[in-house]
């Protein structure tokens, strides 16, 4: 079941480089990055209290980022994707699911998937994607969004998805699965989204 998000502790004015703050935080960043970099929380506050003393003393950027993910190939796809539509909880969900459908149909092995029946998963799929105008290109073995262990425990979930029976049962275990992870993403991580040669990713206004 989802848990929609509602965050009051992180509703506060949009200002500074914060793009959006619920259901996911998004940042610009001053320094130069091709891609989108996956911070969590405390390092976040850390990163910004680091920029701020950077632009105390008249300076711009950050001289070192702390420990992150960076969202490249398949991931980049995703990230894009997600932030298209962020200020739509709803339809970012629903990409998210997307995204879950794709992941089992590329990198999943499943019983139920060597029958006719995944002919219908690619129907939903391609269905999906046309809805929300989305693609994928390049490399795709990767394109759930890194999370931490301590958060998500990702063998049990694909071993739910091996173990599931039918293709109802698929799509459900996707669907919870992926709603945990989405609600994880917006609770434990923040996003900063490309920058480069100093010019922020046109998308970020």
């Amino acid at each position: 079941m989802a848990e929609i998000i509602h965050l009051k502790e992180r509703i506060r004015e949009i200002k500074g480089n914060v793009i959006s703050s619920i259901p996911w935080q998004f940042r610009k960043s001053d320094w130069d990055t091709s891609h989108f970099i996956q911070v969590l929380n405390p390092l976040a506050e850390k990163l910004e209290e680091h920029r701020e003393q950077i632009r105390s003393h008249g300076g711009k950027g950050a001289w070192s980022i702390p420990p992150h993910f960076a969202l490249k190939g398949g991931l980049g796809y995703s990230i894009r994707a997600i932030y298209l539509y962020r200020n739509d909880e709803e339809k970012m969900r629903r990409v998210y699911y997307l995204i879950g459908l794709m992941d089992c149909m590329i990198n999943q092995v499943n019983s139920v998937l060597r029958t006719d029946i995944l002919r219908s998963m690619y129907k939903k799929v391609f269905s999906m994607k046309k809805e929300l105008n989305l693609y994928w290109y390049g490399s795709m073995d990767q394109i759930l969004l890194p999370i931490d262990s301590q958060f998500f425990n990702e063998p049990e979930y694909r071993c739910n998805l091996k173990k599931a029976r039918s293709l109802e049962d698929l799509y459900k275990t996707i669907r919870s699965g992926t709603e945990e992870m989405f609600d994880i993403l917006a609770r434990e991580y923040v996003f900063y989204c490309p920058c480069v040669g100093g010019c922020p990713w046109k998308e970020n206004c």
